[in-house]
């Protein structure tokens, strides 16, 4: 693997991919800073541009863009009070107060260099952590690579916001349309209905313009425009803090991006999760806790040190393993299943090229954000100005384009728009969109090694079982779906009534 570590490095200094970075930089910051739009629709809009590029280069642009859009998120949650992002709604609490002192410049340099210091963090996680649990898993088989994707989508469906019943439904529907399609090992066409445009299944990129894309314009046109009061709408002072500001938050940033790398490693968290973590942390290490929520600079380096570093976190589950750590970075994977590169435990080994390059070109993306954001971040204030009913007509626009492009069929535009129906129901009803995305990209692993470990094992199921490895995660997965039940639940608080030795508690009943 030492090998594959300076063929990415190589790579990654290539200059058609330093350009992609930079331009995928530029892009994740003028996305991240419109309101309401986030950084997985606009890799799902990105993902057919990628087609004609090399696999390494298109990743290379993915991942800076998925980067970038996490700081710039904070350009519309500093001058807006709207959070340009999810994970951007922890800097409005001190981040909009100190731009209506008139610190609007120093806020967003704040948010950048928390930002460098959080990406760098992870992305030396990501580099040394990453490789060695790819070195562990080189001996799985298919009865333990099915364990994994089974733990995958347990966790993640229990994980995810809302009720994790909902969640687990997400998670199966996803894995139920991913059997569409000829049967990997059989050949047999399965729920095609005789559509011959699904006989080669759903195509994930559109399914993934689909599901987040046309809900966000929807929700664009529906909300509005942040109010006028709110506005900030220009900048005056100067955006790098002092030596001496840098040295006294830097503690700050330090225990913020550990937050952010050991959040992001848990699969179905997010940097939203994160911000919210490290923000509370940093006010209970202040010691004026009550300057919190009234433009303390701690208010803003705490969450977009947190945000940036659960990039690297993140990646950490999705390269090593296979298991996507977020959204975000499932369409992530989604880039790899563009260029015929199936995501799991072999990724490190079998398309280490690829794989390295993109984890060096986390580390070079986050360098150049800091350079880009210098520069830019005051042409991506007249971003925030576009009205929102402007911009979800341009993204229903983009999103029919972009479906069209991948096959130029008609077909991934009717399969667009029926995903995009899907994601308003998910919407409307508050189910995660997250889990169903994961299903999709394990789906086909599921499939293929369960044939393979009854092929192995003769059609014998207790194969799972025998396996100490496969037995030990497929408890760990029972356990987490029981978790999400509402006996569960039921039991818990029972059990929390009644102390040892058999008597109720206090206030308790038999």
């Amino acid at each position: 693997m030492e090998s594959f570590l300076w063929i990415g490095l190589a790579n990654v200094v290539d200059p058609i991919n330093i350009v992609a970075i930079f331009a995928g930089t530029m892009i994740g910051m003028f996305v991240g800073a419109m309101p309401g739009l986030s950084a997985t629709m606009a890799i799902a809009l990105l993902l057919p541009l990628t087609y004609s590029l090399r696999p390494e280069t298109g990743l290379a642009m993915l991942a800076s863009l998925y980067i970038a859009a996490m700081y710039g998120g904070s350009i519309a949650a500093i001058l807006l009070r709207t959070p340009g992002t999810p994970a951007a709604a922890a800097t409005v609490m001190d981040g909009h107060p100190m731009a209506r002192k008139g610190q609007a410049g120093k806020a967003l340099g704040l948010s950048l260099t928390a930002s460098l210091i959080g990406g760098v963090i992870s992305s030396i996680v990501l580099l040394t952590v990453a490789p060695l649990l790819g070195r562990v898993v080189l001996n799985f088989g298919p009865v333990e690579i099915f364990a994994v994707a089974v733990l995958g989508i347990t966790i993640i469906g229990t994980l995810s916001q809302g009720t994790a019943v909902l969640g687990l439904f997400s998670g199966a529907l996803g894995l139920l349309l991913a059997t569409v399609g000829m049967d990997l090992t059989t050949g047999t066409p399965r729920f095609t209905f005789g559509i011959l445009d699904l006989f080669s299944g759903i195509n994930f990129t559109v399914a993934l313009i689909g599901l987040f894309s046309i809900p966000q314009a929807v929700r664009l046109i529906v909300e509005g425009n942040p109010k006028d009061e709110d506005r900030v709408s220009s900048l005056r002072d100067r955006m790098l803090p002092t030596l001496r500001e840098f040295v006294n938050l830097l503690p700050n940033s330090l225990r913020s991006s550990a937050i952010g790398v050991f959040t992001g490693l848990i699969p179905g968290t997010g940097g939203d999760t994160a911000s919210w973590f490290a923000y509370n942390e940093a006010k209970r290490f202040a010691r004026n806790k009550s300057e919190f929520g009234t433009g303390t600079p701690a208010g803003v380096v705490a969450p977009e040190a947190a945000n940036n570093a659960v990039v690297g976190g993140a990646l950490i589950p999705t390269i090593a393993l296979g298991i996507p750590g977020s959204s975000s970075t499932a369409v992530l994977l989604g880039g790899l299943m563009v260029h015929g590169i199936l995501p799991g435990p072999s990724l490190m080994t079998d398309h280490g090229d690829v794989t390295y390059t993109l984890l060096w070109a986390v580390l070079l993306a986050n360098v150049a954000l800091f350079f880009v954001g210098l520069f830019f971040t005051r042409a991506c204030v007249a971003v925030t100005k576009i009205p929102n009913r402007v911009v979800g007509p341009v993204i229903v626009v983009l999103s029919v384009i972009g479906a069209y492009a991948i096959n130029n069929s008609m077909f991934d535009i009717g399969l667009m728009i029926a995903f995009g129906l899907l994601g308003l129901a998910f919407d409307t009803f508050r189910i995660p969109t997250p889990p169903l995305v994961i299903g999709l990209i394990l789906g086909p692993i599921l499939d293929t090694t369960l044939q393979q470990s009854l092929l192995i094992g003769r059609g014998d199921w207790m194969v799972f079982l025998s396996n100490p490895i496969s037995a030990t995660l497929l408890a760990i997965a029972l356990l987490s779906a029981l978790q999400a039940t509402p006996l569960f639940g039921v039991l818990g608080r029972a059990m929390k009534r009644r102390p040892a030795g058999g008597q109720p508690a206090p206030g308790g009943t038999e």
